[in-house]
Order: structure tokens, then C-alpha cells, then sequence
């Protein structure tokens, strides 16, 4: 018997084969934007992670007829961080605000990766509010927001985010306690003063030997151990923190900061103070055992009352049982155990006596607290430090005392014995600056400016400089061993410092190849960060101290101030662009 053929042959075989045909796609996606994520915790290298999560996000849409025609890629960003403080991210969203944009959807190559916890959930309204679709691989098409699976499926992939991140931090974790027990291995970071980091031979890990990684082990840097022992001796002898660091001082002896200026880029290099002195004196490392996880970072609510902005990294000290130590020694000792532990011992027997004196037991019992509008944003021209609050009966005023420099300083040979700047005198001069900023016919001109002042970063990018002087360094070092082998010197004298210096030249040149971009932004994106600071005007007129100092915070004010002729320099930064004033 027959079949009979339709009008559509394919329509019956199809029948036949049993196979459903796919409805053909009217009209396709059309341009959409990709976004993407990669950190330091994905262990990738950012271009391979860029190139495959683009590619699954094209691969994804391609058959529906979409076409990546803008992309967004975060590097170095936790996805514990949300959107708005996400560089690319924030971008995004920015972007949303444009009619002209060029796409209206946007589609990422793996949802585990731009989404932790219930950041989708606070996201996902601001694309439906723009009219712009979100399609996500692990849904197997765009989110619909009237089906409860998509709700609850985005969800579970924000919890299994949260997991995996956890899952790895624990495991990196474990894995370097272990190396710590078992080998006492360096675990990178900064060489405690007194020590210095060198090449300790082949790595252990074949694949990371394979690819040219070396070992890396602490050995004494003796100048600098005399001056540890000089202050364990001191302190055992009676002495306190800062009496040991005021004879340093008056002795010239250089201080960590000044003695390695190129790990220490954050210090201002002008002396011992007593912090430096107490943070040597409880460091067990100069026992020559490896001690591990004194300090953790741990993550603190960026505002408690606005949970979803998220939270950001403080480092704290451990507890002790988070605290782990070598089972042998694992590098030279500077100090015996025995005498460590008795200046610990020593130490203990002090805080229990009296640390705490009756003035700061007064201060600490004061049950109201004072607020400052400029806490931490003041400095002093002169010597370069915040200036601090100094509360009067009159008026609140910031100063910055000459007695708290350290003894030979060279700030002290112009620094006035005490600088004091009137609190109401700078919020006067800053509120009538901002409010010129943000008039309402200034605006154009003020986001004008943050633009155009971003032609510094245009042309140089953080941290050259430092790279480039230890290139420098390195190869020089190279050029006097090689010379010095050519002189007649042994040559394997000098394999282990050779070896250093080319570690030290090729991580200089990795560096200077990997710095990333400036952060630029465009006009729309810094309108976008101005309207998030609220009404100004309106603040700046109700002249509340809370919302002055929230707007000050938000705007990263910065006052410069010269006592020589009484003038302030002011600036203002939103993300990476920053417009600058005076008074």
C-alpha cells in the first residue's frame, strides 16, 4: 500500500522517521552582549578564560541567530563582589541607561561564574526594566521571569557559586597548611625584616618545574638579623616598643620600609616607629620554624543596613587554632625558641600590668561617640600623614603633631610643632565647591571633567615604574656576574645568584607584559555613578553630618592641606576619574 505524499514531502518523512522537526526562527537574537568573569581563585590564565567562556556564549546563540557585538570581561573580581563594584560589570550596567547601546540582550558563557548567592535576583529586574534579555546556558535559553523553574533554577546555580567558592578557598587552604607541617615551606609574600627570599632549586610540583617555576627559601640577611637581635636583646633588657625604636633611630639605622624600598611601596620610609618594633618582637618566623595563617582574611558587610552591597576583605588576626607551624625547623634562626618565648612570656606579664593607663581608660569608657566628617581624608602637606580629629569645646579642629614624626625625620626640619585645621572652616569650602559641581546647569561641565582627567592613566599604568626599576636592577646584576665570570671568577659560584637574578628579571618583564588596562570610563558611566550619590544640593543644603560624611565617603573626597599659607587642595573621585579643586 502506498503512502501518500503531501503537498510537503519532508513533512511526511518526517512522519515516517519519526523525527519532530525544529520550528524555524522567524527572526533571530540579533546583536547581543557577552559578559564574563575571571579571578585570581579560577587559577586561569584571563585570556584562556576569556576565550572559552566567549566561545560557549557564542555557541549558545549563534544557531538562534545572535551575534556578539559588545563584551564585558572582569578580571581579578571575586564573584563575591556585586555587580556595581565589578569594573566590566558596572559598565554593563551602566550601558543599560543607553538607547544607543547597540544590543538589546545579553548572554554569558557560564552562570556560576557571574552570579554567587542571590545577586541574579537583585540583577535580573534592571534588565527587565530596560528591556533587555538575559540568556544563560545552564537554562537553555533566556530567563523568563514569569516561570518559577528559571527562579528557582538561577537560584540553586547562585548557591552552587557560594559553594564552589568555598569549596576551593578550603582546599587551597588545606593544601598550604600541609606544605607548611610536612616541608615548612615559604609560602610567599614578603620576607619578614631580618630575611631575604632566593632560589631554593627545583620546584617541587613537576608540572610548575616543567614551566620554569623555582623554588623559593629564606636565608638571613645578616645586616638586617643584627638589628632583629638588637631589638629582642633591648626589649629583654627592659626596654619598651618605642624607646627601642627611638635609639634605632637615633642611630641611623634604616628602617624596613627605607632598608627594602621596593617592598614597601605603601610605607612612607621616614623611621622606627613603636608598631614596627612590636609587630618584630611577635613574630615567631625568627624561631626558623614556618608559621602559617596568623593573620586571615575575613569578609565584612560593606554597609550593614544595605546588605546587597556586598562585602569587602579585611584582614584580621587568626584564632589559634587556625595557626599552624612547621614540624621542623624550616629556614635559619635569627632568634632561639628559648628567648622568644621568654620575651612572649614578658610581654604577657606587661599587658596584665598596666599597659592600659588611666587616661585611656578614661577615654575607652565614654559612652558617646564622636563623630568626624573627615576621618582619614585630611593630610598634611608637609609630612604627607592623615591628619587626626582633636575635639575642642568650641569646634572640632584636625591636627597634625610634629612629636609623633620620628626622630630625624626630614619632614621635621619645616613641620610646625603643631598643625591645626577648623573643621567647619573645610566643610564650608568643600560644600560650596560641591555644590557648584553639581549644579544643575554645571553638571555637563563636572562630568566633563572627571573624563577628561583620565588622560593621566591614559598614559601610564599603576605599578610600571616599580616593574621596570627591578628589570633594571636585575639585568644589571646579571651584566656584573657575567663579568665577573669572564674576570676568571668560578662560575658555579655563582649559579644560585645568577639563577636569582634571572627569576627576578623574568618576573620584572612578566609583570610590565601583564598590566592590565586603566580603568576608563565613559560620560554616560560617570552620570550614572553621580545619580547613585543621591540628591547633593539637597544634601549639602540639610547640612546633616551623617549624610555629609556618607556623600563625602562616596564622592573618595581628599583634602591636601598647607599650613604655610593656609590653603586646602580638594579633589573629588568617582571610580577612576577625579576632578580636582581648592580653597
Amino acid at each position: 500500500m502506498t503512502a501518500e505524499i503531501s503537498s510537503d514531502p519532508w513533512a511526511t518523512l518526517d512522519e515516517i522517521l519519526g523525527v519532530e522537526p525544529v520550528a524555524e526562527v522567524e527572526e533571530g537574537i540579533g546583536p547581543v552582549a557577552f559578559y564574563g568573569r575571571c579571578s585570581t581563585e579560577d587559577n586561569q590564565d584571563p585570556e584562556t578564560s576569556h576565550g572559552w567562556q566567549l566561545g560557549n556564549a557564542s555557541k549558545f546563540v549563534g544557531p538562534l541567530g545572535g551575534e556578539v557585538v559588545a563584551e564585558f570581561f572582569d578580571v581579578g573580581q571575586s564573584r563575591s563582589v556585586p555587580w556595581e563594584r565589578r569594573t566590566d560589570a558596572s559598565r554593563l550596567l551602566a550601558a543599560l541607561k543607553r538607547p544607543d547601546r547597540g544590543w538589546n540582550a545579553v548572554v554569558v558563557g557560564e552562570g556560576t561564574r557571574c552570579w554567587f548567592g542571590n545577586q541574579f535576583s537583585l540583577i535580573a529586574p534592571r534588565f527587565a526594566a530596560y528591556g533587555v534579555e538575559l540568556w544563560v546556558p545552564e537554562l537553555g535559553g533566556k530567563f523568563d521571569a514569569r516561570n518559577p523553574s528559571h527562579k528557582m533554577l538561577m537560584s540553586v546555580l547562585g548557591g552552587m557559586s557560594e559553594s564552589e567558592r568555598q569549596h576551593v578557598q578550603a582546599r587551597v587552604r588545606a593544601a598550604m597548611d600541609a606544605q607548611v607541617i610536612n616541608e615548612g615551606r615559604h609560602q610567599g609574600g614578603r620576607a619578614p625584616y631580618g630575611y631575604k627570599v632566593v632560589d631554593g632549586g627545583q620546584h617541587p610540583n613537576p608540572r610548575k618545574a616543567a614551566e620554569g617555576y623555582r623554588l623559593r627559601v629564606l636565608v638571613i640577611d645578616e645586616p638586617a638579623a643584627e638589628v632583629v637581635r638588637r631589638i629582642f636583646s633591648g626589649y629583654m633588657a627592659g626596654l619598651g616598643d618605642r624607646a627601642i625604636a627611638n635609639g634605632l633611630n637615633r642611630d641611623g639605622v634604616p628602617c624596613p620600609s627605607a632598608r627594602r624600598p621596593e617592598q614597601n611601596t605603601h610605607r612612607l620610609a621616614d623611621g622606627w616607629q613603636g608598631s614596627t618594633v612590636r609587630s618584630i618582637l611577635e613574630n615567631p618566623r625568627y624561631t626558623g620554624y614556618a608559621i602559617f595563617g596568623r593573620w586571615t582574611k575575613q569578609e565584612a558587610l560593606l554597609d550593614p543596613d544595605d546588605v546587597a552591597a556586598g562585602h569587602v576583605v579585611r584582614f584580621r588576626r587568626s584564632t589559634p587554632d587556625r595557626i599552624v607551624r612547621s614540624r621542623k625547623p624550616a629556614h635559619p634562626e635569627i632568634i632561639s625558641v628559648e628567648d622568644f618565648t621568654q620575651a612572649q612570656l614578658l610581654r604577657r606579664s606587661k599587658s596584665a600590668g598596666g599597659l592600659r593607663t588611666a587616661r585611656k581608660t578614661e577615654r575607652s569608657a565614654r559612652p558617646v561617640k564622636q563623630s568626624y566628617l573627615f576621618r582619614g581624608r585630611i593630610r598634611c602637606a608637609i609630612c604627607g600623614r592623615k591628619m587626626e580629629g582633636s575635639p575642642r569645646k568650641h569646634a572640632m579642629y584636625y591636627r597634625c603633631p610634629a612629636r609623633t614624626l620620628a626622630p630625624g625625620s626630614p619632614s621635621l626640619a619645616t613641620h610646625p610643632g603643631a598643625v591645626y585645621l577648623r573643621e567647619d572652616t573645610i566643610r564650608d569650602a568643600v560644600n560650596e565647591w560641591f555644590a557648584e559641581l553639581f549644579r544643575r546647569d554645571h553638571v555637563d561641565e563636572t562630568v566633563a571633567a572627571l573624563v577628561a582627567s583620565q588622560d593621566g592613566a591614559r598614559r601610564k599604568a599603576v605599578g610600571r615604574d616599580a616593574a621596570e626599576h627591578r628589570l633594571t636592577k636585575a639585568e644589571a646584576e646579571i651584566r656584573r656576574f657575567q663579568a665577573a665570570i669572564a674576570a676568571g671568577v668560578d662560575p658555579m659560584a655563582l649559579v644560585e645568584v645568577i639563577n636569582t637574578a634571572q627569576a627576578e628579571r623574568a618576573a620584572a618583564q612578566a609583570e610590565i607584559n601583564n598590566i592590565p588596562a586603566p580603568n576608563l570610563m565613559e560620560a554616560a558611566e560617570v552620570y550614572a555613578r553621580l545619580d547613585s550619590l543621591g540628591d547633593v544640593p539637597a544634601t549639602l543644603k540639610r547640612g546633616s553630618r551623617e549624610r555629609l560624611a556618607e556623600l563625602y565617603a562616596g564622592t573618595d573626597l581628599q583634602v591636601l592641606y598647607e599650613p604655610g599659607d593656609s590653603t586646602a587642595k580638594i579633589s573629588m573621585r568617582v571610580n577612576s576619574v577625579r576632578v580636582r579643586g581648592g580653597t
